[in-house]
């Protein structure tokens, strides 16, 4: 029986950008429930030259290990709840921020299949229908504020990629983990709709109990994969909508009428800080609406600094082992 498990990032602006108090809220929710949340959370950091435009990146929480994607859905939900109970900044769930252009400063769900005893097959059959996978939570429109497509994320990030010839490389959209043993699909960005998310949930469980291997035609993929990063479904991919539509039921229009096409008309109409504070709304409530955000005078240096020491210190053996593990 395969199993799930989910890797969310997403970032928390206050409110037009991340800042050190990412780290204050994860002390929060580490205080709160140490023995998950110690293994179940992370912070990232923005590298090399993106470093220029701000250091902090998104953080990370993930669920615990399900044998339905139903529950799996349930767990994510949870874990949103408790990020937002101790979050009081915005909680951004998007690819790629709208002002920035920093390929190393991305957010993404990360979907682990295990219990499968054909991993082969199973990496090769979410291959065959990658063309509109992430297309369930496209959400990366645009490149400072200027509209790029359905997801610059996962046309530009460092953190994902075409399919290379050893499934074991991290950076591609879909690996074989090292670390847990899994069949990771790391293509999709993060979104705030949960009934997307679900669909796409949905859409793996369907595709991970299929008898039959289907061709996964990494060459074309490879080929096509920047259209598809901006134009969503072509021409050359259009059939595989009707065929993922056979194995498993999600409304068509998720896949034609996208995450990334809602954002960038907010965006268009009502600008930054109202497109983020929509995305908040939709993590926090369902209810993809803007609302009024006062802004910072300031950072709050000593909070983001005590949240640190408290988070991040205590932290560091298990990222030396996790990144040891990723390596190995």
């Amino acid at each position: 029986m395969p199993t799930y498990g989910i890797e969310e990032e997403v970032f928390i602006t206050e409110p037009e950008k991340p800042t050190f108090d990412s780290f204050y809220y994860l002390a929060r929710l580490l205080a709160r429930n140490p023995g998950f949340y110690y293994t179940h959370s992370a912070h990232n950091f923005a590298r090399g030259k993106d470093l220029k435009q701000g250091w902090v990146s998104g953080v990370e929480i993930s669920t615990g290990v399900h044998e339905g994607v139903e529950s799996l859905a349930d767990d994510l939900e949870k874990r949103r709840s408790e990020l937002a109970s101790v979050a009081t900044g915005l909680i951004v769930p998007m690819g790629h921020l709208i002002n920035y252009d920093a390929p190393t400063n991305t957010c993404a769900i990360h979907i682990h299949i295990g219990g499968i005893k054909d991993k082969k097959r199973l990496y090769d059959n979410l291959i065959h229908f990658l063309p509109v996978l992430p297309l369930f939570t496209a959400n990366s429109p645009m490149v400072l504020g200027r509209y790029f497509g359905q997801s610059y994320r996962m046309f530009k990030s460092f953190a994902i990629g075409p399919i290379r010839n050893d499934w074991t490389v991290r950076f591609q959209d879909v690996i074989l983990s090292k670390r847990l043993g899994t069949i990771e699909l790391r293509a999709c960005d993060t979104c705030w709709d949960m009934a997307r998310i679900r669909c796409l949930l949905r859409a793996v469980g369907a595709i991970a109990e299929l008898d039959e291997s289907l061709e996964p035609n990494i060459e074309q993929y490879n080929l096509l994969r920047g259209e598809i990063c901006r134009r969503g479904i072509i021409e050359e991919t259009a059939g595989l909508v009707d065929e993922l539509a056979s194995i498993v039921d999600f409304p068509v229009e998720m896949l034609t009428r996208t995450a990334s096409d809602d954002l960038r008309d907010l965006y268009e109409k009502e600008g930054l800080v109202a497109a983020y504070s929509a995305m908040d709304s939709g993590y926090r409530g369902g209810i993809f609406e803007p609302r009024p955000v006062e802004k910072k005078q300031r950072a709050d240096v000593l909070r983001g600094t005590l949240g640190f020491l408290a988070y991040f210190v205590p932290r560091l053996p298990y990222y030396a082992w996790k990144g040891f593990k990723e390596q190995a």
